[in-house]
């Protein structure tokens, strides 16, 4: 699992940042490991020229599933952290979900009939 951490020009300490929500994203998403080819993490400033604002900080996250779609995720707050948890319990939610819709959707038989339904060649004898 590749993860990409971008900030806007009004996040400071990018480096740093990046490199400690890096090995948080791979924590959160450890257990999706082997279904995730990428995560992307954008972090902004969305009132960085404005003073005060509430919920100014919004974190996208975005997870690249083999054979899927890409998810995508946006969580605001008032700070990078509340941004960041956010948008990875978001994340880990909608990952679980399309996983497990895909597990229930695989798991179910074609060659069974509906409840109910009598099969043919299937009759007691009378």
């Amino acid at each position: 699992m590749h993860i990409q951490i971008n900030t806007d020009r009004n996040i400071d300490g990018r480096e740093a940042l990046a490199a400690h929500l890096s090995s948080e994203t791979e924590q959160a998403l450890s257990r999706f490991s082997d279904h995730i080819t990428r995560v992307e993490v954008h972090l902004s400033d969305e009132n960085s020229d404005k003073k005060g604002g509430k919920d100014r900080l919004k974190c996208v996250m975005e997870a690249r599933l083999e054979g899927r779609h890409p998810l995508v995720v946006t969580h605001q707050a008032t700070t990078l952290e509340q941004a960041f948890n956010g948008a990875a319990d978001k994340l880990t939610r909608l990952i679980e979900n399309t996983i497990g819709r895909t597990g229930d959707q695989r798991g179910h038989r074609a060659d069974l009939p509906p409840f109910g339904l009598d099969v043919p060649g299937d009759e007691e004898d009378e």
